[in-house]
């Protein structure tokens, strides 16, 4: 995990300044605190700040082959550069390093845009061909490292985090407000959008490249499921072994490092099962770390603490309390870099502080096992509510939803107009292609309510959820009602918000690379043909996960059904004594200055939730709240107060004598130029 940077004139006139390249790897600096760099050639200036793991004395970037012809600047770990480099090797190509970088240039040098889909990682790249004067942008398939870009001012400028492209004097900084749409319906903004105007995302499975002026994005991978009916007709028992042994490697391969290798334990299944690998087929040690809730209704450090012991891990915790969210909240939206509407990510920065507390620079995590596995409540909802819409009028079919929510269990009348008013919706054509995500997206949407005439009017042609359905690959219609709801959920949540706001940055916010055995392309590749029926059993989820864990992790920890990662979320900001930027970002004078909201129904809703405790609170003000909490937050660090946000992080790392190590610059250049001709 580092950060990366660039700046590519695109009519090779444009003066590139180093101070510029400086600071755009300096404000992410906390992605890659142990090493910095910079590549200056005419026309081309690459930057990078780098988190050492792998190659510690060597590895330095940016980095080129032997013979100087390609330069890159890398962000994350491709795990099959043991298997790659003997081949490479055999084929007459040198190394100089034993890291993981040389082996990813050398393997771009052999098959170009070709060797994207050799690679078993997850990455984020830039490669600058010297003879051929093409820069080639890359991100890995599912989109687990970040990478921006926009061209101003005849320069097109990249950076592993947003805020590095803002620094430029020729970039704009204002919001989408059609992509804060989308967020308030989809939780995420499609990509190539991003919240910024004229900033856009390369999309994951994507790469872009530019040569004479010209500017393309390809796509190179993306996940698809079979059609209904055709998927792998195996025995349960052969899925489960080929599952496990895809899953013992995935994760033996994410514990190559140079440095100590931890696991985040969450209670789950997912967490439990990938310790458990590591310590029934690895010979390593294992430090497990977990954060715990003040609040009781989020907490459950009992099943962490039970499956440490078992597994006899070396394990700590950190606290999450409701003054501690409120503190970190803003810094979150500071690495976020776009409004989001809950506090998840919050408790999870935190918890990355406790793992770099401990001085350790990497962690295996469990994302991805509910999207691919099928281990989220949304897929058994939108199973039951198939099985509602078949007689639309039954008063008993949609009680099964009760099953999943224990909490449903309140008087008759209320329970009725509670699935009434939040499942009903689409129950009559259960055949459209958002049929599982309408109760999600219409919950979101409430917040909607709020925006002002003007945000109204400006928005009034725009529907997020029919630009997305347009954007649905050929061949959906067929894929089973699971396959379908799963791709939508991997295309708007997982990479968008779980892999980036949940993720990387709060992850790289302190320092600390996340790793993903459940996201191996193999096991995403081979999750999506096994039949509905293995992932989710009656309303049993990820049944198959489940079967590969037996007899790895303690018999109740197996069975239990999953319960969702969450954390307090208004209750945090409004108790008696709410931090001061509160009653600030709530003012009428600020909620009006942002022009979007409207300050009246606003302080309305602050009022309401004012001392109510966590569980009277429900989904849809929650929601509202933190939208609305963030999007002024965001508005503030990055479209108000920019400059003086900017420049203090940026002293801050200066102040440490950081020293550029500088390579390839023009004089270099002609001292080798026998390797250009």
């Amino acid at each position: 995990m580092c950060g990366i940077a660039g700046i590519l004139s695109l009519d090779n006139h444009k003066e590139i300044k180093r101070e510029l390249l400086e600071d755009m790897v300096l404000i992410q600096a906390h992605r890659g605190p142990d090493e910095f760099g910079l590549f200056m050639d005419e026309g081309i200036g690459l930057s990078h700040a780098r988190l050492s793991i792998i190659d510690l004395s060597t590895g330095g970037q940016p980095m080129a082959d032997t013979s100087e012809k390609i330069w890159c600047v890398f962000n994350g770990e491709i795990y099959n550069y043991v298997e790659l480099k003997p081949e490479l090797e055999r084929r007459g190509y040198q190394f100089n390093t034993t890291s993981d970088t040389e082996v990813l240039i050398n393997q771009f040098i052999e098959k170009g845009p070709d060797s994207f889909n050799t690679l078993n990682g997850q990455f984020a790249a830039a490669f600058w061909d010297c003879r051929s004067k093409r820069l080639t942008l890359v991100r890995d398939r599912l989109g687990i490292r970040p990478l921006y870009y926009t061209v101003a001012d005849g320069q097109l400028i990249f950076a592993s985090e947003i805020k590095s492209i803002l620094l430029h004097p020729a970039v704009d900084r204002k919001i989408d407000k059609r992509a804060l749409d989308e967020i308030f319906t989809l939780w995420s903004v499609l990509p190539p959008k991003t919240v910024f105007e004229g900033i856009y995302e390369i999309p994951p499975g994507c790469y872009l490249t530019v040569e004479d002026g010209d500017v393309r994005v390809n796509k190179y991978w993306e996940p698809e499921f079979p059609e209904n009916g055709g998927e792998d007709n195996r025995t349960l028992s052969a899925l489960v072994d080929e599952l496990k042994d895809l899953l013992i490697d995935s994760t033996k391969i994410r514990l190559r490092a140079d440095v100590p290798v931890g696991a985040y334990l969450s209670g789950g299944i997912d967490s439990s099962a990938i310790t458990a690998f590591v310590k029934n087929y690895t010979p390593n040690s294992l430090n497990t770390f977990s954060v715990t809730f003040e609040d009781k209704n989020y907490d459950e450090r009992t099943h962490q603490l039970e499956l440490a012991d078992y597994l006899g891990t070396e394990h700590k915790t950190i606290n999450c309390s409701y003054k501690s969210i409120a503190e970190m909240f803003p810094e979150v939206i500071w690495h976020t870099e776009k409004p989001i509407l809950r506090t998840a990510p919050t408790p999870l920065m935190l918890l990355s502080g406790l793992v770099r507390d401990n001085n350790i620079k990497v962690v295996l995590t469990g994302e991805g096992a509910d999207e691919f596995l099928g281990g989220y409540d949304i897929f058994k909802e939108a199973k039951i509510r198939r099985f509602w819409a078949v007689n639309p009028d039954s008063e008993w079919r949609p009680r099964l939803l009760e099953r999943l929510y224990p909490w449903l269990k309140m008087s008759p009348s209320r329970t009725k107009f509670y699935l009434q008013t939040f499942y009903r919706p689409g129950i009559d054509n259960p055949e459209i292609p958002q049929f599982s995500h309408i109760p999600r997206w219409s919950t979101t949407s409430k917040i909607k309510m709020f925006y002002n005439d003007s945000m109204r009017k400006g928005l009034a042609d725009f529907n997020p959820v029919s630009d997305f359905i347009e954007s649905l690959p050929a061949g959906f219609d067929r894929w089973s009602y699971l396959g379908k709801a799963q791709f939508i959920e991997i295309q708007t949540l997982l990479s968008a918000y779980l892999l980036s706001s949940q993720g990387d940055r709060v992850a790289a916010a302190n320092s600390i690379e996340g790793r993903y055995p459940f996201l191996d392309h193999r096991i995403v590749e081979f999750a999506s043909k096994i039949p509905p029926k293995y992932k989710i059993r009656g309303l049993v989820e990820k049944y198959i996960l489940r079967e590969v864990v037996r007899g790895l992790i303690p018999e109740n920890l197996r069975k239990r059904i999953k319960r969702p990662y969450m954390a307090p979320d208004a209750v945090s900001f409004l108790s008696m004594d709410h931090p001061e930027y509160i009653d600030k970002y709530f003012s009428n004078d600020f909620i009006t200055k942002s022009e979007l909201f409207k300050p009246l129904p606003v302080e309305k809703l602050k009022e309401k939730l004012s001392g109510l405790p966590s569980e009277r609170i429900g989904f849809k003000d929650n929601m509202s709240f933190v939208g609305i909490l963030s999007t002024m937050i965001f508005m503030d660090r990055f479209i108000l107060n920019f400059s003086k946000f900017s420049s203090d992080k940026i002293e801050k790392w200066r102040s440490k004598g950081i020293k550029f190590q500088v390579r390839g610059e023009n004089e270099h250049r002609r001292k080798h130029s026998t390797a250009y001709n």
